[in-house]
């Protein structure tokens, strides 16, 4: 990637956000538990880490929905397989 700092932290701190959301509106978390959930799933990664980017493939949504309902979420939960609108509208 050839991001500088300041937009990897800005990402990094826009999927955290975006992913406490999921766990607060569909993991039933509490605000402190979902941004502790945020920060374990986006740490923050040295410039120099192998693969600093690759949590970033796919987005919040997705990684949310996989904690919270396991592999194959889209094929037991088909309504989730895709961000809501709600989620698009957040921000």
């Amino acid at each position: 990637m050839t991001w500088s700092e300041a937009e990897y932290l800005n990402h990094l701190r826009s999927e955290r956000r975006a992913y406490a959301w999921v766990m607060r509106r569909h993991g039933g978390l509490t605000a402190a538990d979902a941004e502790r959930a945020a920060l374990e799933a986006y740490p923050y990664e040295p410039a120099d880490a192998p693969y600093r980017w690759l949590v970033f493939h796919d987005e919040a949504w997705h990684w949310a929905m996989l904690t919270i309902h396991g592999d194959r979420y889209w094929a037991h939960h088909p309504e989730l397989a895709r961000p809501t609108d709600e989620y698009r509208a957040r921000e």
